[in-house]
This record gives structure tokens, sequence and C-alpha cells, in this order.
């Protein structure tokens, strides 16, 4: 399994520092415990940094989910946009992905409480970044929002770049959410509760 560039920096240190502990332990110089709980740190940092290679679905009239994770609310917004929200626990796998082929017209970031981001509210009071995507659809937006323990955005879109759906366009570290703004002509696919997968499960179908 192939491991995300943004887990280096826990993975490697916690690898060093497990090993180390082992050896001390070998040679009966501490107790069994510590290794073991640094052990388990480690073993969910690499449960948590995966990053599985996913197949996009065949065809060009769909928009895959950005991430993985469970569906905790469908609304409207506007009359003229519907929003996906995506809940993301920290055994999911929290790459971020491209829903759709288009180009990044703007990246807006915005500093913010740390609110539970299954939270309704979490949408306009955490922390989060605004990536609005020119695609076949016309405007859609993806919504990195941090959570009570996610307390990094990490985003590698640029402003005028042109990202093929399925390319990763961002990562959470620790829990968050994603809110996905369609318009309302997409048909969507998917149903509040519905556990989705990145770049698997197709979110909603056009015309």
């Amino acid at each position: 399994m192939k491991l995300s560039p943004e887990g280096n920096i826990f993975v490697y240190p916690l690898l060093i520092i497990t090993g180390f502990l082992f050896w001390f332990w070998s040679i009966d110089q501490i107790s069994i415990y510590l290794p073991a709980c640094i052990g388990i740190i480690l073993l969910f940092c690499l449960n948590f940094f995966r990053d599985p290679e996913r197949l996009v679905p065949m065809g060009i009239n769909h928009i895959v989910s950005p991430a993985d994770g469970k569906i905790i609310s469908i609304r409207t917004q506007d009359d003229d946009y519907q929003v996906v929200s995506i809940f993301l626990n920290i055994f999911d796998v929290h790459v971020n992905r491209m829903p759709i082929t288009g180009t990044i017209m703007d990246i807006e970031y915005n500093k913010g409480k740390f609110l539970m981001a299954f939270e309704h509210n979490a949408c306009d009071e955490n922390e989060r970044n605004i990536i609005t995507i020119n695609s076949l659809i016309g405007t859609i937006r993806l919504v990195q929002i941090a959570g009570l323990i996610a307390r990094r955005i990490i985003c590698y879109a640029n402003k005028g770049k042109e990202i093929e759906i399925g390319d990763r366009i961002g990562f959470m570290r620790f829990g968050s959410r994603i809110d996905l703004i369609l318009p309302t002509k997409i048909n969507l696919e998917v149903k509040l509760g519905q556990k989705v997968m990145g770049n698997t499960t197709i979110i909603g179908t056009f015309e």
C-alpha cells in the first residue's frame, strides 16, 4: 500500500523510535508497554496516511466522490446549487481528489473555528479552503473544511491549472469534511448516510 507523502513527518520518526524502543526492550532495558504503545501509534499513522490506487469509472458524464467518507448532508443552496457534504472520520482515506476534469478558477482560504466537522454550521464557521472549478457542467466548488481534530488543510491546486478527474488535489490531516457544491441540473446518485469512496463512487450524473 502506497503512503501519502503528507505522512512522512509522522511515519518515519515513529518508525525509528519504535525500532529503538523494541531494541531496548529486547535487552531488558525497558518494559514492553512503551514500545507497544508507540508501535500502535505507528500502525495508526500507516493506516491514516495510506493512499490506495483508485480507478475512475469510465465515461465523461459523471462526478466522482472527492474523498472517502459518509454523506452527512444533502441540501439546496440559493436554488441554483445543491450541496453534498462528506464527513471523513480518522479511519477513512484522507486524500482529496478532483471530482471532475476542469480548470481551477479560484482558491479562497478562510480562517475560522474548529467545530465538529459534522455540525451543520461548520461549513460557514470553520477554517476552510474553497476551490472553484470551471467544468463541462459549469462552475462547481469543492470546500475543504477543518474539524475539531483536523488542523491542517493541504491544497495542491493552482489557480489557472487544468486538472483531470481523479487526480490528487489535497489532503486533510486527522478528521475533516468535504462539501461538494454542484449545479441543481446534476442528478445525484447518492443518498444521506451512504458510505462513499474517493474516485470510485459516482456522486451524480449529467446530460
